[in-house]
């Protein structure tokens, strides 16, 4: 823990540390000419990264467009030091993983928590932004009011999609344990706003079993557990099946058999929700029956070319297999092999 002490940027002042990363500093602190309270976000290495300085501006620079309830506001980008200083409003709230490590959250809140955040996931989307770290410490709730909202968007994309390159996991934009397998830069296929939903997949799994599908020290490991592992089965003693179900659906490994609209997904949280509510229980129905995509989409595979396929491999174990020969193609104006005068 470092050695807490108060820390002055320009017209505000730090009361308190409520939160402490390798990379930030969050402090509740004060506006000292209208009293009002705030939080500033501080970066944590004395001489930061270009590529966290971007980072740090880009969470400013598209929250502050946003006109989104769901979001907490930020009011301005200050210097400080070597970096910056952000600083945003207070709503009294903690984050989601701070309220579940002290109470334990029943299905009736899960509801609550969990419409707000795809409602708020839902204006996102709207706004072609990916958050591309939805997770519960970003997440944040009022003790009292459980009103939720969403914060950081650091590594968040404007683009309707983009691409990410191979890196090594401790590299990786994004937190491990949540981050989707096309965020992982190993599946060759682009990151869209799909991406949020795996991630907001594997927060209702923590949420409602108290641990998250995937745990490793390594990781690696935690890749290839995105990659390529089913997520252990939710407990029917838990949580009723169709609620599992919808989380499972959340955290397929390809977009396309995710939810694809936020909308789609709220609409079989609020039939859960209203069913449970009033009988006690959930009977079995069909996920998605309401979720229709807004967007033009290509699926990133290949349906119809199994010939074509067949052909480029054919032409691949040609090429690679020193015993076979490469035919060639027929010189202008003469035999094959005859050269040409």
């Amino acid at each position: 823990m470092r050695e807490i002490k108060t820390i002055k940027v320009a017209n505000y002042q730090t009361l308190e540390l409520i939160y402490e990363s390798e990379r930030t500093l969050v402090y509740r602190g004060i506006n000292l000419e209208s009293k009002q309270s705030v939080v500033v976000k501080l970066m944590g290495h004395e001489y930061p990264s270009f590529n966290e300085l971007v980072q740090f501006r880009n969470q400013y620079a598209i929250a502050k467009n946003l006109n989104i309830k769901g979001i907490v506001k930020p009011y301005s980008l200050l210097r400080y030091n070597n970096g910056y200083a952000l600083i945003m409003e207070d709503i009294g709230a903690i984050s989601l993983a701070e309220y579940q490590r002290q109470l334990s959250i029943s299905l009736k809140q899960f509801w609550e928590i969990s419409l707000q955040i795809t409602e708020i996931l839902h204006h996102l989307h709207q706004n072609c932004i990916i958050h591309k770290d939805i997770k519960p410490a970003n997440i944040l709730i009022h003790p009292e009011t459980q009103e939720v909202k969403l914060i950081d968007f650091s590594i968040s994309s404007l683009l309707p999609k983009e691409r990410t390159s191979l890196q090594t996991p401790n590299v990786l934009e994004g937190t491990l344990a949540y981050i989707s397998p096309e965020q992982t830069g190993r599946m060759n296929r682009g990151i869209d706003y799909r991406s949020d939903f795996y991630s907001l997949g594997v927060t209702f799994y923590e949420l409602l079993t108290g641990k998250r599908p995937f745990e490793s020290e390594d990781p690696l490991e935690l890749v290839h557990a995105h990659i390529a592992k089913i997520p252990p089965a939710i407990p029917k003693t838990q949580v009723p099946t169709p609620l599992a179900n919808i989380v499972m659906k959340l955290m397929a490994k390809n977009a396309e058999q995710r939810y694809q609209s936020a909308l789609g997904l709220k609409y079989d949280l609020e039939k859960c929700r209203v069913e449970y509510e009033e009988t006690g229980k959930i009977e079995p129905f069909v996920l998605g029956k309401k979720d229709l995509c807004d967007r033009f989409l290509v699926p990133e595979k290949l349906y119809g070319r199994e010939i074509e396929v067949q052909t480029l491999l054919n032409a691949f174990e040609r090429v690679t297999s020193p015993k076979l020969p490469i035919p060639q193609p027929p010189l202008k104006g003469g035999r094959r092999g005859e050269e040409q005068k």
